[in-house]
């Protein structure tokens, strides 16, 4: 992980952290390297945001770094994240910037990046987009008079990226009754529109962002809302998505959890059923649940694990080419129809496979065992995060857990990728003996690495 980027670009407190002057130089620096790949032609730049009030002030800032060194820019206004990763194909464009912290509180902001190809910079490029910025290494070739870069506004992005996801789906999807969390995010301006196009019966919530709403107590880092809902109001289904639209959790009808795991396992399996299924292989990080593993062996489907995150999920689909991967937090990647986590292309996938079995998602679900997993995040200091491999009596209490467990379980301890926490997560056949262990490990790195 470098020195900007985390596992999902440039992310922190917008304003402070991620500063107008951060975003100016990563827009100048990416369009130095980028253009170097490009043999020094003048670049085209899709810019994209979620909903935070810090949107437009970053957007600006980044745009106006892209055309201090020549490069026009297209502003997309709020999208999806993956409509930028969509349409920076679509269009032809050089590179595509997204402008949001995803499922993080509206203080966040982040920059996500992607290339022409509709995948996120690989971490080369990243670290030589660090080394301009914080290294100095070279000067930005600034640009005079008819060399600036100019700024338009796209006027079809919405509609264009809509037409992509439904055409996704087989059929349409009538008496389907259908919640919707937008997470007051990205998905306010998609979702109602997809959903009702390919015939679902629709109630959307949390679709009315003010700048500061993002995810607050909605969307998929607060599913109990929808759990509720769907329950109380008699749904067939509901969708969680989280504030630019590129993870999905779902509830069933009786207001139950269907988490990212799930979804995968329900998606291969059908996607091997129909001989879609390439090698036989999903493809997830080591934080899925035990269950899923036992779930895919038991149905002769392979199973390759990476560590945490969605960019190495896609990594190992490309080197191998399988079509599936995704994470237990809802990011699902369908290599067939996106080149990252997509949201609402997960939604569509997994209403194909309810309308072609004739099964509930809880009937689908319920297929899968999932064992108990406690989760507890610790915050830390930026610098403790960094010493959580080598304290000796943070490895000695984990390698204690790890005797204790044995076989009937599994301890996977990890600092978190875009935020300053270290998450400990344990798993096993015992709630009570995991959420014991669990504590005892939390609290030792929280007294080692504050």
């Amino acid at each position: 992980m470098g020195r900007l980027f985390g596992t999902d670009g440039a992310r922190g407190i917008a304003n402070t952290e991620i500063s107008c002057e951060l975003a100016m130089k990563i827009g100048r620096a990416t369009a130095m390297v980028l253009s170097e790949e490009n043999k020094n032609k003048k670049l085209k730049v899709l810019v994209g945001t979620d909903t935070r009030q810090s949107a437009d002030m970053l957007s600006s800032a980044i745009s106006a770094g892209f055309c201090s060194v020549g490069c026009d820019v297209l502003l997309l206004g709020v999208v999806p994240t993956p409509a930028v990763a969509f349409l920076v194909k679509e269009y032809s464009y050089d590179a595509g910037v997204m402008i949001s912290a995803s499922h993080n509180p509206c203080e966040y902001n982040g920059i996500k990046i992607f290339r022409s190809n509709g995948y996120k910079l690989p971490d080369a490029m990243e670290d030589k987009i660090e080394a301009i910025i914080l290294d100095e290494i070279l000067p930005p070739p600034l640009k005079v008079g008819a060399e600036v870069g100019s700024i338009t506004s796209g006027k079809n992005a919405i509609k264009d990226y809509i037409h992509h996801i439904e055409s996704t789906a087989i059929g349409h999807f009538y008496g389907m009754r259908i919640a919707i969390d937008c997470a007051n995010g990205s998905a306010s301006v998609t979702a109602n529109e997809l959903f009702r196009r390919l015939g679902a019966e629709c109630t959307v919530i949390n679709c009315k962002p003010d700048g500061e709403n993002i995810n607050r107590n909605c969307g998929s880092t607060h599913i109990d809302v929808l759990q509720k809902y769907v329950a109380e109001n008699g749904f067939d289904l509901g969708f969680a998505f989280d504030g630019d639209a590129d993870r999905l959790l779902c509830v069933d009808h009786e207001g139950n959890l269907v988490d990212g795991d799930k979804i995968i396992a329900i998606c291969a399996k059908h996607m091997k059923d129909e001989g879609r299924l390439n090698a036989n292989t999903a493809v997830v990080t080591v934080m899925s649940n035990m269950g899923l593993f036992e779930y895919l062996r038991k149905n002769n489907i392979n199973c390759e694990k990476t560590k945490v995150g969605d960019r190495y999920v896609l990594e190992k689909m490309l080197e191998c080419g399988y079509h599936i991967g995704g994470e237990q937090s809802g990011h699902v990647i369908f290599l067939d129809y996106a080149t990252t986590g997509d949201g609402q292309v997960t939604a569509v996938q997994l209403l194909n496979v309810i309308r072609a079995t004739g099964k509930t998602l809880k009937e689908l679900a319920d297929e899968i065992e999932i064992f108990p997993q406690v989760l507890k995040n610790v915050r830390v200091s930026a610098l403790g995060k960094l010493r959580l491999f080598e304290d000796k009596d943070i490895q000695l209490a984990i390698e204690e857990a790890e005797k204790e467990l044995g076989d009937t379980g599994r301890v996977l301890v990890r600092a978190s990728g875009t935020e300053p926490l270290v998450r400990v997560m344990l798993e096993g056949r015992d709630n009570e003996q995991i959420n014991r262990l669990a504590t005892q490990i939390a609290e030792i790195v929280r007294e080692r690495l504050i």
